[in-house]
């Protein structure tokens, strides 16, 4: 990679490993806070899944002004307002303000992915790599605010956990706001861009572009940012609370500390994560993306469904599925914004982002809440069930993707 490839990789690491500090300490969270506020999981579900659905709502219009304005402010933007949400969030008295803060988190949420992955797609010369280094840096603030979280929440009161994580929003705003680059330096000249107008302010241009954007693959792999939110967001909510509920994790006491196995498993297998997105870009760069987009999803049935056979096989199975699982969902990073990226034109990467995590966010944000109500009414082995079938559709889709529209790309 050339120097402004390295400069916009940087920002988009450091950018990208606060969103996860902020996403993946959430589910922690969620286990104190059904006792804290006394409510069920179908409740805390559905106020999360509100939460990560404003991700995806507030995600087109990031996409739009990316494409418009660029993307340094944006992320800037989002990086302070994650920080700004969670001390709403310590200052919470009740389960309404809480609700009104994960929604706060949302919004700013909402504004980074988009507006980094066009950054990147539109930027870079080399972007299944650099997608690879975003992807890593992601898992490293995946793995990092959990356990970061974990260790916490043992010894200091919650609050003061969610108000303490507001400090890595203002190191990473201080560290990014420096960078400089070139937003479109990686765009092949030959291209032409798509003629059709743009823009936040004009709303005819917005749904021309959105037409021309749904038609042919894009549309199959929306379906796919769709359901694969719908897996990811409901599977790595409740994991926690699921690996909390086996004999194998259960709480410890030392001294006058509980300790919970459960948080520290979980954060291991986000870090597994970071590997990953390395081999999820590194093999766009080098094979097919549809090719790899069926293989690493046809993985997460079986692992799904491998997961409580593992459970009653003992600890050394369960952590190994634990450990493949999160290294596969991860993995699938990288492979779908190139496919993404590979479905739609350069001068719209923004706006196809913003579908993208629309897809992901705000329909997959279902998900979250989905899997709470099983939870509630249902087993935990019924939940694999459940969610290793959403990843089979996956599959199915990705092989419609092959089969109709690949041979043309």
């Amino acid at each position: 990679m050339n120097r402004n490839d390295w400069a916009i990789t940087r920002f988009a690491m450091i950018a990208h490993g606060m969103f996860h500090i902020y996403e993946l300490t959430i589910p922690l969270f969620i286990v104190v806070w059904l006792v804290a506020f006394d409510v069920s999981a179908a409740v805390i579900g559905t106020i999360v899944g509100l939460g990560l659905g404003l991700i995806g709502i507030g995600a087109v219009f990031s996409g739009v002004l990316a494409d418009e304005y660029g993307s340094k402010n944006l992320v800037m933007l989002s990086i302070t307002g994650m920080g700004g949400s969670f001390i709403l969030i310590s200052l919470s008295p009740t389960v309404e303000v809480l609700a009104l803060a994960l929604f706060v988190w949302g919004a700013a949420s909402s504004l980074y992915h988009p507006a980094a992955l066009s950054l990147l797609t539109r930027g870079t010369t080399e972007q299944g790599t650099a997608l690879a280094y975003h992807g890593v840096a992601g898992n490293v603030g995946t793995s990092l605010g959990p356990f970061t979280a974990a260790v916490l929440l043992t010894f200091l009161p919650w609050r003061t956990v969610a108000g303490l994580f507001a400090i890595p929003a203002l190191i990473g705003a201080a560290l990014v706001y420096r960078v400089s680059f070139d937003e479109r330096a990686g765009i092949d000249p030959n291209v032409k861009a798509v003629q059709t107008e743009t823009g936040i302010t004009d709303v005819v241009g917005f749904f021309k572009q959105s037409k021309y954007l749904f038609t042919g693959g894009f549309v199959i792999a929306f379906l796919i940012m769709m359901t694969h939110g719908l897996y990811a967001r409901g599977v790595l909510s409740f994991l926690p609370e699921i690996l909390s509920d086996l004999p194998l994790f259960a709480p410890i006491l030392i001294g006058e500390e509980t300790f919970e196995p459960s948080s520290y498993v979980f954060a291991g297998l986000l870090l597994l994560g970071a590997g990953g997105q390395y081999i999820g870009g590194k093999w766009t760069d080098r094979g097919s993306t549809e090719y790899a987009l069926v293989g690493s999803y046809f993985l997460i049935v079986l692992l799904s469904l491998a997961f409580f056979p593992a459970a009653n096989a003992g600890l050394l199975p369960i952590l190994a599925v634990c450990g493949a699982l999160g290294f596969t969902i991860y993995m699938t990073g990288p492979i779908r914004q190139a496919l993404l990226a590979k479905y739609s034109p350069p001068d719209m990467h923004g706006l196809s982002f913003g579908y993208f995590y629309l897809g992901v966010y705000g329909v997959g944000a279902v998900g979250a809440s989905l899997a709470g109500i099983v939870l509630t009414y249902a087993t935990a082995e019924q939940f694999f069930v459940v969610f290793g079938a959403i990843a089979g559709i996956v599959v199915c889709l990705g092989l419609f993707l092959v089969a109709r529209y690949a041979h043309d790309r």
